[in-house]
């Protein structure tokens, strides 16, 4: 079934209208062919997620008993997670940024793909629990559940990663800027849905979180310390406050200048339902660095 999703996910990604940028900013799409991977409900990496993501992060069961979904064993539920790479035309004109001096701002082309594919992100779970429907199985997503919530408590996290998801489904580990290396890069999004369709899990490669980053693996590397304006990257990690107070002087400045084009974004922010500042990214720390289309520890 799991070689079926992606056939079905493929021809959705080619065909929806949603993964398109707008004709000025030469058409196409955003994201190239998915990648999916599948984690098992039962998998004790989730109650691990509870201490380092926050103790609000769901487990499987938790999540899928939230939504109302009759409770079954944990082992009887599988997470897909899904991978979208932006295609190479966002990330080659993605180096170029725009200096204003006093803020540096992400290429346009990469505000609007990254801005639209919200949309499509959430139509991508739609479709693919569809897809489970079909088969008489059931799906939830935390990008369309009203209990997917961003916390903000000293910190920013939501009580449901997908970034973590996609870790536990085996689609790649963690580096120095957080983002996920994949083995298509670190330059993807990524949505998840809980099913109770027996889908044949993706072992995960590594339980080491930061097998693919060059500076974790090797010491060597750091280029996202030297991409990142913000000063929110060093040999700690990231810094989260940081990320989110530069973001914010990007998204103001980006939405005056992409005025008109921008599609409105609500999300939960600690369980209450706001309408936010159009998202634009940033994403700085992803492109022009090793790991933004490929794993570098493969090549090295």
């Amino acid at each position: 079934m799991r070689e079926e999703l992606l056939r079905y996910l493929k021809e959705f990604f080619a065909n929806s209208e949603l993964n398109r940028i707008p004709e000025r900013f030469g058409g196409g799409r955003i994201f190239s062919d998915p990648l999916i991977g599948v984690a098992s409900g039962d998998d004790p990496i989730y109650n691990k997620f509870k201490e380092v993501v926050g103790p609000e992060h769901f487990t499987p069961v938790e999540f899928w008993v939230t939504e109302g979904q009759k409770e079954v064993p944990a082992s009887e539920l599988r997470i897909i997670s899904v991978c979208f790479p932006f295609v190479e035309k966002i990330r080659k004109e993605s180096k170029n940024t725009i200096d204003l001096k006093r803020v540096i701002l992400p290429a346009e082309i990469y505000s609007i793909g990254r801005n639209y594919a919200n949309e499509f992100k959430q139509e991508t779970c739609r479709q693919t629990i569809k897809f489970l429907k079909e088969k008489r199985y059931e799906g939830i997503a935390g990008l369309l559940s009203k209990n997917f919530t961003i916390l903000t408590k000293g910190t920013f996290y939501s009580n449901w990663s997908e970034r973590h998801s996609a870790f536990a489904a085996g689609l790649g580990t963690f580096s120095l800027h957080e983002a996920l290396i994949t083995e298509v890069g670190c330059n993807v999004r990524f949505g998840s849905i809980i099913t109770n369709a027996p889908i044949e899990v993706t072992p995960r490669k590594s339980d080491d979180p930061y097998a693919n980053c060059l500076y974790y693996a090797k010491g060597i590397c750091k280029k996202c310390v030297e991409r990142c304006p913000a000063g929110a990257i060093s040999e700690k990690g990231h810094d989260k406050n940081k990320c989110y107070a530069y973001g914010r002087k990007i998204e103001r400045k980006m939405n005056l200048r992409l005025e008109g084009m921008l599609k409105p974004h609500y999300r939960y922010i600690n369980g209450e339902w706001k309408e936010q500042e159009p998202p634009v990214g940033c994403a700085f720390c992803q492109f022009d660095v090793p790991c933004m289309d490929k794993n570098p520890m493969n090549a090295e």
